[in-house]
């Protein structure tokens, strides 16, 4: 299997760092640095990412390792700051929303002290459901999969995956609580939806 290929699976991998294909992230680095100069042109996002529809919004200071293996399901909003090791897929779903500051990384290292030395890393996929909302400082741990509707709170290091339809939060991140009808939002007098 090509190393491009090995990156763009689904599964997991470990290799050595001189095997990582610096030559993807000399385009993406560029595409990264024009993006965070130019936020408004979509036809940047395009040629980062592949595919991207109108209604992926990134802020200023986005970096990430390859940009192809970030995938896009709909509406996202990326804040400020956020930096995504897309060593191994990521997929995003619709209607998430990302805060500022947020770490998104596939990427690893050899926890045995001699293979680390020696370069191994190690990768894999992460999946962020639909109606995600990932507060500001979060960082997200290789392997882990966010459940759909559910809310990582600010500051929150995730290491292990997160059911659908709950808040949680902490370092580690644990979950706290299904989210509920009680939490259920009425606009104040004047700022109604129109």
């Amino acid at each position: 299997m090509d190393l491009k290929k090995r990156i763009q699976s689904k599964d997991g991998y470990v290799a050595h760092f001189t095997k990582t294909p610096f030559t993807l992230q000399e385009k993406t680095r560029n595409l990264c640095q024009q993006h965070n100069q130019d936020p408004d042109n979509k036809n940047i996002l395009q040629a980062l990412f592949g595919t991207c529809n109108d209604y992926v919004n990134i802020a200023p200071g986005f970096h990430c390792d390859y940009g192809f293996n970030i995938h896009f399901d709909g509406f996202c909003v990326i804040n400020y700051n956020c930096v995504i090791l897309d060593t191994s897929p990521v997929r995003i779903g619709n209607g998430v929303f990302i805060g500022p500051n947020v770490t998104i990384t596939c990427a690893g290292h050899g926890v045995f002290p001699a293979q680390r030395k020696e370069g191994m890393n190690t990768s894999k996929p992460i999946t962020i459901g639909e109606n995600v909302w990932i507060g500001a400082n979060c960082v997200i741990c290789p392997g882990v999969t966010i459940g759909k509707d559910s809310i990582i709170g600010a500051g929150s290091i995730v290491t292990k995956d997160i059911p659908n339809g709950v808040i949680a939060f902490g370092n580690p991140c644990r979950v706290q609580r299904l989210i509920t009808q009680e939490d259920r939002l009425e606009y104040s007098e004047g700022m109604e939806k129109e």
